[in-house]
C-alpha cells in the first residue's frame, strides 16, 4: 500500500512540475484527479450543486495561478489546495451573509439524542446543514467538519471569538431541533 501511495505522489509532483510549465494536459490532468476531493469540501459549505461548481471554478483558477507559490515543504499540496476551496467557500458566504456581532458570555451547549442521529442518513443531515443561515452554516462547518478552532474561524471571517462560538451553538441549536421535529 505504500509503494502504491508513494508511486501516486511521485506522479501528483510530475503533474504540477508539468502544470507550472504551462503544460495544459498535465492542468487537465490535475483538474480531472483533484476534481472530486475539491467538490466534497465544496459541497459542505455551498447550499447546492450549483453553488459548489462556482466555488470550485474559482478555486482551481486561483490553483493554476498560484501554482508557482506552492512549497512542499510546507505541506502537501492537497492540504493547499483545501485551504484554497475554502477560501473561496468562504468568499462565497460572506458575499452572501453578513456577520452579526452577537457576543454571548455562556453559550450552552445544546445536546443531541444519539438515537435521532443514528436513525438520520448523513445526506438528509448534510441537507440541514445547508439550511442553516450562511454565516451559521460556515461556522459550523469549520468548526465541526474541518476542525478549525473558534480564534482560527474568527480570523478567517473576521468576527470575534465570541461570536463564532454563538454561531456554533445556534447551529447546534437548530439543527438538534430540526433532527428532533423530523424523527419524532
Amino acid at each position: 500500500m505504500k509503494r502504491f501511495d508513494r508511486q501516486l505522489e511521485q506522479d501528483l509532483k510530475h503533474i504540477i512540475a508539468e502544470c507550472r510549465q504551462g503544460n495544459r494536459k498535465a492542468q487537465e490532468q490535475l483538474y480531472r484527479q483533484l476534481y472530486g476531493f475539491a467538490m466534497a469540501i465544496a459541497m459542505r459549505y455551498a447550499n447546492d450543486e450549483h453553488e459548489a461548481g462556482d466555488i470550485l471554478c474559482h478555486a482551481f483558477v486561483k490553483m493554476f495561478r498560484s501554482l508557482h507559490t506552492f512549497d512542499e515543504s510546507k505541506g502537501n499540496f492537497h492540504g493547499w489546495l483545501k485551504k484554497i476551496v475554502i477560501n473561496e467557500a468562504l468568499d462565497i458566504v460572506k458575499q452572501r451573509s453578513r456577520f452579526s456581532s452577537l457576543e454571548l458570555e455562556a453559550v450552552e451547549e445544546p445536546s443531541v439524542n444519539n438515537s435521532v442521529i443514528e436513525k438520520t442518513d448523513a445526506a438528509d443531515i448534510l441537507q440541514l446543514v445547508r439550511k442553516l443561515p450562511p454565516a451559521t452554516h460556515a461556522v459550523f462547518v469549520l468548526y465541526a467538519i474541518d476542525g478549525y478552532t473558534h480564534k482560527e474561524i474568527a480570523t478567517q471571517l473576521n468576527i470575534s471569538e465570541g461570536t463564532s462560538k454563538w454561531h456554533l451553538s445556534e447551529a447546534r441549536k437548530i439543527l438538534q431541533q430540526k433532527l428532533t421535529a423530523t424523527k419524532v
